[in-house]
């Protein structure tokens, strides 16, 4: 059995669906101890526990815009594992599946720009700010094999769109550029501390964000056909790819 996250206490935000719900089921299995977080339980802390143990998992919920919400899932993971070791920042909207109709910057509502915004990039910035004061007042972990003591892992959620422009997005576009941009920085700042950093820059998932706008066969095809390998990504490959970065391998 892989256990290459043994002991190591993870926050897994957008954790009751896609990318978050497989990120916290893969992290468990690897011996994480997870706190799912979100705007509603939707049973996967109860499903890691049935596998488990009582005390392999617990739901906080969450809203990423509200700071005090943030600062308060911090001190309920430590309460929960006496420290924090990981934080998966993967609550996320994608505010133009919500219009009918391609938008461009100049139709859409600007309180839509602002929600995006607000969820996917200042609350990012918010997990990773109030994580970050935590991994760097806790004693680093033990030595790995390298000999090297990491005080604490990130992985914040991008996407391809953080790096490149497509039509009619032009809420989730910037939100992701700012997460990209952000992570950079950050990696810098806290390399000294033995905090890694990093983004994932994922293409199309098969997920809930995603569904209203494939539900079509031609959408779907339209869809997978942006991509090299003509499919959507699952979003178990996202969560092997988390795990790598959290791993000591990374």
């Amino acid at each position: 059995m892989d256990q290459r996250l043994q002991g190591r206490i993870a926050v897994i935000t957008g954790a009751s669906s896609g990318l978050g719900k497989a990120t916290a089921i893969r992290f468990a299995n690897s011996g994480a101890r997870v706190v799912c977080a979100d705007l509603k339980s939707a049973g996967v802390e109860t499903e890691i526990t049935s596998k488990h143990g009582e005390d392999s998992a617990t739901f906080v919920e969450c809203n990423v815009t509200d700071e005090a919400q943030i600062e308060s899932l911090i001190k309920e993971a430590v309460k929960f594992g006496g420290r924090l070791d990981i934080i998966c920042n993967y609550a996320g909207i994608a505010a133009e599946t919500a219009h009918t109709t391609p938008m461009r910057a100049h139709d859409i509502p600007t309180k839509d720009f602002d929600r995006t915004m607000a969820i996917n990039t200042r609350g990012v910035w918010l997990c990773c700010k109030y994580a970050l004061k935590q991994m760097l007042d806790q004693e680093p972990r033990e030595a790995n094999a390298r000999g090297e003591r990491t005080r604490g892992w990130i992985v914040n959620a991008a996407s391809m769109l953080g790096t490149i422009g497509v039509p009619n997005a032009p809420c989730y576009v910037p939100s992701k550029h700012a997460v990209v941009g952000m992570t950079k920085q950050m990696a810098i700042d806290y390399a000294k501390d033995r905090i890694h950093v990093n983004a994932l820059c994922p293409g199309f998932v098969k997920s809930p964000m995603i569904t209203t706008f494939i539900d079509e066969p031609a959408a779907h095809d339209l869809v997978a056909s942006q991509h090299p390998w003509n499919s959507l990504g699952r979003p178990e490959d996202i969560a092997d790819a988390a795990l790598f970065l959290c791993s000591d391998e990374a």
